[in-house]
């Protein structure tokens, strides 16, 4: 039984769609469903910091406004500029 003063917390997951390169010396991570980013010296630290970034985020944000990516491509462009 539970005490009017506990709280349970319901674990809920949700699959996002993550990119990650190389920029000089960081990595660079962009989650494609937010716009969240973040960076680190490896992959790891990188994908950890967007982790962190995205926790922080979804404090206030309400996972239904989650954009969905299906399948994302990366589709090359040239784009001329004067």
């Amino acid at each position: 039984m539970l005490l009017y003063n506990e709280v349970i917390k319901i674990m809920r997951k949700i699959d996002l769609k993550n990119i990650i390169w190389k920029e000089g010396k960081h990595y660079v991570s962009w989650n494609l469903n937010t716009g969240v980013s973040s960076f680190g010296a490896s992959r790891k630290e990188a994908l950890a910091m967007l982790h962190e970034a995205l926790e922080l985020y979804f404090e206030d944000t309400l996972i239904t406004k989650v954009q969905k990516v299906e399948r994302p491509d990366i589709v090359p462009m040239t784009f001329e500029y004067a």
